[in-house]
């Protein structure tokens, strides 16, 4: 098997993995990696081998940007407090404390070493937590505050792997020059990040077409992560930024196909290349073995004492931080995400699973130092990064679900319900308000005027069906029932229409291209 095969397998096996998942009520993630170290065990499996400098670029930039389109800015700027003391401060916390342990245990690991382990350890996968909370039924305060700090536990963490490498490559550090790299490598991101958002903004309207616009949004984060390296700042925020921007101001209410059409590929995406991330995971399973030929008892046990630390740093940080967050909250942060219970406490704790991030960044650790000798340990680091990221995304992936089920933490349906009536309304009022500016503005016949005026208040049934009264509620549903059986006959009539159209594809004398356009006609009507 070649590199090409086993990337092919990997891609096929993240499409598997997410029904087999469902079925067996496991993570995809998990699957994949699972995957992974089964394919290092095999012999005719290769050692992946993707330049360290590639890794990052390759792998972090339609993941971020993926995961940063299911969230909003008014929720990070909601949950800024949370996200502070979890994505910043914890994650300087966790780095601080894993290179002191790391330093104490490992002989001769220079500082700067210890500090970039702690670096690459220290952010819990927003991809992986957000994948296992989505499948839980999970309240959606955590999750929110799962996928904030995911996002920007991954920004602080690389800017400081970046700033651990440089020291330990050049063999010089200061402190104060470290502290300079750290503010110029955020605002040049977000300035790069901001600046292409409204490039790529108004790009988009010069396109127009659906295709051409969801491709540049796959151009998109690799340009603006590229483009911030380049100048020396943060690509990963500068993609963040871009993602935010684009999601607030890029996104036309009336471009359903758009929309509609980039939310699946986004998804296919998303799918893909987290599956390939974490099957890359297990993959390193190949490096793990031998790196520790004839050293096991020693490489197992400095890993060992590594993810207590991070485990434990997490537990440790999250019982003072959500108290007082608790404290701080005030009733003006109404918006504000934050666990009411140590129950909801304890499940953030245990959803601090690494992974992708962690996996790429230990992959990308110099082969040698800027004076051409080999990367202090390496080996080492790789080994124990490789225990943490397997630990806590097998161990802690496999028993969420189990401790989630155990605390009794779920969702407030009835909150979400509630939240659903009230855009319900919003929605339906909108409507019956275009409604009677249309009405004044044109001569409608009072026949179609009441009928438009029984579609804007079904257009809120449909989205809450708590809306309507008893009596309308059941008149409503009705006339949904007729209306669905009218849809399931016009499916069935446009169904024997496209069988047809096809059908005249491999006739003599047929124009594909003319039969292609009538379909994807009538495959437009087939989703009204």
């Amino acid at each position: 098997m070649d590199q090409l095969a086993l990337l092919f397998v990997l891609l096929l096996g993240a499409v598997i993995s997410v029904p087999v998942g469902d079925r067996l009520g496991m993570p995809a993630p998990v699957l994949m990696t699972l995957l992974g170290i089964v394919l290092a065990l095999l012999e005719f499996v290769p050692n992946v081998e993707i330049p360290p400098d590639l890794i990052l670029p390759l792998l972090l930039p339609p993941l971020l940007y993926a995961a940063v389109r299911r969230t909003s800015w008014r929720q990070f700027a909601a949950n800024k407090r949370p996200i502070f003391l979890l994505a910043v401060a914890l994650v300087f916390v966790t780095m601080a404390c894993v290179a002191a342990t790391a330093d104490a245990i490992v002989p001769g690991l220079p500082l700067a070493a210890a500090f970039a382990l702690g670096a690459l350890v220290a952010p819990p996968d927003p991809v992986a937590a957000t994948a296992v909370a989505g499948q839980l039924g999970l309240p959606r305060r955590l999750v929110s505050i799962l996928e904030g700090e995911g996002l920007f536990n991954d920004v602080t963490a690389i800017v400081l792997y970046h700033v651990a490498i440089a020291a330990a490559v050049s063999g010089t550090f200061s402190p104060w020059q470290a502290g300079l790299d750290l503010v110029l490598s955020a605002v040049v991101g977000a300035a790069v990040g901001i600046g292409l958002g409204w490039g790529a903004n108004k790009l988009m309207e010069l396109l127009g077409d659906a295709t051409l616009q969801i491709g540049l949004t796959l151009l998109v984060p690799y340009a603006s992560y590229v483009m911030a390296e380049e100048l020396h700042g943060s690509g990963v925020l500068a993609v963040l930024t871009t993602a935010v921007f684009l999601a607030e101001y890029g996104s036309d209410a009336d471009d359903v196909m758009t929309r509609l059409a980039g939310h699946t590929f986004w998804n296919i995406v998303d799918t893909l290349v987290t599956g390939v991330a974490f099957g890359l995971v297990g993959l390193e399973l190949h490096n793990a073995i031998r790196t520790a030929s004839g050293r096991w008892g020693e490489l197992l046990g400095w890993a060992a004492v590594v993810v207590a630390v991070v485990v434990l740093v997490r537990l440790l940080w999250l019982l003072p931080a959500t108290w007082l967050t608790k404290r701080l909250h005030a009733r003006r942060d109404y918006d504000e995400d934050i666990p009411v219970s140590w129950r909801e406490t304890v499940v953030m704790w245990w959803s601090g699973m690494r992974g992708v991030a962690s996996v790429a960044l230990v992959l990308a650790i110099p082969l040698e130092t800027d004076a051409g000798a080999p990367f202090p340990n390496r080996d080492e680091l790789i080994f124990i990064a490789f225990g943490v990221i397997v630990a806590t995304l097998v161990v802690q992936g496999l028993t969420l679900p189990w401790l989630v089920r155990r605390l009794g933490v779920k969702a407030d349906t009835d909150h979400e319900k509630e939240l659903a009536k009230e855009l319900a309304i919003r929605a339906s009022k909108a409507a019956k308000r275009r409604l009677r500016e249309i009405e004044e503005e044109e001569e409608l016949p009072e026949e179609l005027s009441e009928q438009m005026l029984r579609r804007a208040f079904d257009i809120g049934v449909r989205i809450s069906p708590e809306v309507a009264e008893d009596e309308r509620r059941e008149a409503s549903r009705e006339r949904a029932r007729r209306l669905k059986q009218v849809r399931r006959i016009q499916q069935e009539m446009l169904s024997a229409a496209r069988h047809e159209v096809l059908a005249a594809r491999s006739e003599p004398g047929a124009d594909p291209e003319v039969v292609d356009r009538v379909l994807r006609h009538l495959d437009v009507r087939s989703m009204r």
